[in-house]
C-alpha cells in the first residue's frame, strides 16, 4: 500500500514498497497527483508490467543530447550534420526539461516554430535526430517506459524537391560564350562561377561535379589510390548509402584530375582535394554570390536588363542534378543508378529534369 505524506506547506510526496521491486518514491504539488501516480504504479505491479520512469524523469534532454552526441553521433557519417542540429535543439528551453515529461504538444509547438524560419525538409531533419535521441534512450539506455512524443506528431510535407538546370547560354548575352567543340561549351553559369572563385581547387570540383553527378562529400573525400586515370574510373569506397560504387570519368573529368594530380605537392597526404564539405558550400556560394554581381555590373554598363533568374538560387547540389540529367542522355535507367548510386529509380527521377526544347528537338 502506498504511503501519502505531506512535505512542508505546499508538497506532497508518495511512497511505494513492494515486494520485488525497488522502493519508488515522488513528490507532488497536490496531494490528488500523489495518489493519482500511487495508483498507476501500484496497478502495473499487480499486472507484472512495471517499468521504472526514474531514470527518464531524472534526465533531462539537454544531458540525454550530451550522452547521444559522445556516443551515437561519431559513428554516424553525417556527424557533422548531426552535431549541429543537437547545438540548437540544446540551446532550447525545452532542453530543461526531463524526457519524460516532454510530451507530443511540446513537440509539435516546437514544429511549428521551426516551419516559421525554415522549409519542411530541414524540420523533417531535425525532428528525426530528436527522434532517434528518444529512440536510444528507450531501446538502449534502460528507460524502456519512455514514449516518443515525435512520434505522436504530425510531419511537415517536404515541398522543397529542386528543379534548378544551369542555364547553358547568358541571357541578353553582354559577352559572346566562347566557340568550343566539347560538349559542354556554353555552360555559362558555371565558367563565370569557376571564375569569380578565387580558389584553387573550387573550379575543378566544380567541373567534377558536374561530370560525374558524384556528391559534394564523395568528391571531398577522393585518393589517389582510388582512382585509376587509365581506365577512366573513379571508386568510391563508401557512399551515403552505405555501398561502394565506380565513377566512369569523362574526358573533362580524366582532364580536370590530371591537373590536379601536376599540382599535388603532398602526394603522401592521399586525398585529391585538401578541403572541408562545408568549406566547399560557402566557397560556392561566395563564388555564386560574386559571379552574380559582375554579371550586374556588366549589364549596367552595357545598358541592359539583367535577367533575374541568371546566377541566383544556385547550390552546389544542383550540379549533381544537373550531371544525372546529362547522363540521363547517354546511359539507361539501369547503368545510370550505378552511376549516381540511387538504390531507387524513383528517388532517380526526382534527379532528372530534361529541358522540354531538348525533348522537343527529338520529335519529327
Amino acid at each position: 500500500m502506498a504511503t501519502i505524506r505531506k512535505r512542508g506547506q505546499y508538497q506532497w510526496e508518495a511512497q511505494i514498497r513492494r515486494r520485488g521491486y525497488p522502493a519508488q518514491s515522488k513528490t507532488f504539488n497536490t496531494k490528488a497527483e500523489a495518489e493519482a501516480w500511487a495508483k498507476m504504479n501500484e496497478s502495473e505491479m499487480s499486472r507484472g508490467i512495471w517499468v521504472s520512469r526514474g531514470e527518464a524523469e531524472a534526465t533531462t534532454l539537454h544531458e540525454a543530447l550530451i550522452r547521444y552526441e559522445t556516443e551515437i553521433v561519431p559513428a554516424k557519417k553525417g556527424a557533422a550534420q548531426e552535431e549541429s542540429v543537437l547545438r540548437i535543439i540544446k540551446a532550447m528551453e525545452l532542453a530543461k526539461r526531463p524526457l519524460a515529461g516532454i510530451r507530443g504538444a511540446d513537440v509539435a509547438k516546437l514544429r511549428d516554430e521551426w516551419l516559421k524560419d525554415y522549409k519542411p525538409a530541414t524540420v523533417l531533419r531535425r525532428l528525426a535526430v530528436l527522434s532517434h535521441v528518444f529512440n536510444i534512450a528507450r531501446k538502449e539506455w534502460g528507460m524502456e517506459s519512455l514514449s516518443n512524443p515525435v512520434e505522436l506528431v504530425r510531419k511537415p510535407q517536404p515541398n522543397n524537391a529542386r528543379t534548378r538546370r544551369i542555364t547553358l547560354d547568358e541571357p541578353n548575352a553582354v559577352i559572346s560564350p566562347e566557340t568550343d567543340s566539347d560538349r559542354n561549351a556554353g555552360n555559362h553559369e558555371l565558367e563565370r562561377i569557376a571564375a569569380a572563385s578565387g580558389s584553387g581547387v573550387l573550379p575543378s570540383i566544380v567541373w567534377l561535379a558536374v561530370e560525374t553527378a558524384m556528391r559534394r562529400g564523395e568528391i571531398v573525400a577522393l585518393r589517389w589510390e582510388h582512382i585509376d586515370l587509365k581506365r577512366r574510373v573513379a571508386h568510391l569506397p563508401l557512399t551515403k548509402n552505405g555501398s561502394s560504387r565506380d565513377i566512369p570519368l569523362s574526358s573533362r573529368a580524366v582532364a580536370v584530375l590530371e591537373a590536379m594530380q601536376k599540382t599535388d605537392d603532398d602526394a603522401k597526404d592521399g586525398r585529391v582535394f585538401k578541403i572541408r564539405s562545408d568549406a566547399v558550400t560557402r566557397a560556392f556560394e561566395r563564388a555564386v554570390a560574386r559571379a552574380r554581381k559582375g554579371y550586374l555590373d556588366e549589364c549596367n554598363a552595357a545598358q541592359k536588363r539583367p535577367d533575374a533568374k541568371y546566377l541566383t538560387d544556385l547550390r552546389f547540389h544542383d550540379l549533381r542534378h544537373e550531371a544525372t540529367s546529362r547522363l540521363a542522355e547517354i546511359f539507361p535507367m539501369h547503368e545510370l543508378t550505378k552511376i549516381t548510386g540511387h538504390k531507387d529509380p524513383r528517388m532517380l527521377m526526382r534527379y532528372y529534369h530534361p529541358r522540354a526544347e531538348d525533348l522537343a528537338k527529338r520529335l519529327a
